[in-house]
């Protein structure tokens, strides 16, 4: 079964007077993960899908075409995938690979057929994934957490020590527009980013995940000098569009998946907000 929601774009002034309850139909996918399903949404931010799949005791195959107005899913779009869950495999063009949790995969556009599978029903594989339209095919690219050298980044006494493992980034591969990766924080550290910042040529999407159940992140969102915020469990995703902040504390560590597209694929292209800005 796959499950397709599609959400619109949004100006910064839309959302001036949103309740809370609208915000977070707007911005926040509550349920990513759902056993035997396929669950997407489609945001018109850059055009990225993002979401879950995650296959119990049958492979799932992501099966878009008049959806997008092609003849298969990945027929002008190229894919990124990180496994949060269980053992699995990912099966692409006939060729079958184990796939352990933190294992990444970079998949180029005109790519056929990707089969998503787990080795154990009963603790399944958590594929994320996230697509992104490409206009060159790349060669498609295994990631294993354990072959990438993080970025150790932010202080004790800021609370945001932290890890970045780059996945789809040109350090790692080749691709159009997709950079994706998994940000690790350590144990007594709580803020993901701070001072923030904003990126006006990319929007991102955030996966928050390996929490306890009472674990609560505040995502932090909206203009530097009109700041508003979603409040999430574990398994949740935002979208961040360009305009808005994309930083967050929680009440514990965590890990978050992002994901960017846009126009370039310089990580480091951020516009940073100064702490006095911040409203």
């Amino acid at each position: 079964m796959t499950t397709y929601e599609t959400r619109y774009s949004h100006a910064p002034e839309d959302i001036r007077h949103y309740s809370t309850e609208e915000l977070r139909r707007e911005f926040l996918v509550e349920k990513v993960f759902v056993p035997g399903e396929i669950k997407l949404t489609y945001t018109h931010d850059d055009r990225q899908i993002f979401g879950g799949v995650t296959p119990t005791n049958e492979a799932l195959e992501i099966i878009l075409s008049k959806e997008l107005g092609v003849d298969y899913f990945l027929e002008r779009r190229e894919l990124g995938v990180i496994n949060i869950g269980g053992d699995g495999f990912i099966t692409i063009d006939g060729e079958k690979e184990p796939m352990k949790k933190q294992d990444g995969y970079y998949i180029g556009k005109e790519t056929k057929s990707v089969l998503f599978e787990s080795a154990d029903a009963n603790n399944p594989a958590k594929f994320y994934v996230v697509s992104v339209p490409a206009h060159h095919k790349y060669p498609n690219v295994k990631i294993s957490i354990d072959e990438i050298t993080p970025r150790e980044t932010g202080e004790d006494i800021t609370l945001n020590k932290r890890k970045i493992y780059q996945y789809i980034h040109p350090n790692i591969c080749e691709s159009c527009q997709l950079q994706m990766g998994y940000t690790i924080l350590q144990e007594g550290s709580s803020w993901n980013t701070m001072p923030c910042h904003t990126h006006e040529r990319r929007m991102e999407t955030y996966l928050y995940f390996d929490m306890d159940d009472d674990t609560r992140v505040f995502h932090l969102m909206g203009r530097p000098d009109e700041t508003k915020h979603l409040v999430m469990s574990s398994e949740q995703a935002t979208i961040s569009p360009s305009w808005s902040i994309h930083s967050g504390v929680a009440t514990s560590n965590y890990s978050f998946i992002w994901a960017m597209c846009g126009e370039n694929i310089t990580y480091d292209d951020m516009d940073f907000v100064e702490m006095k800005d911040l409203k």
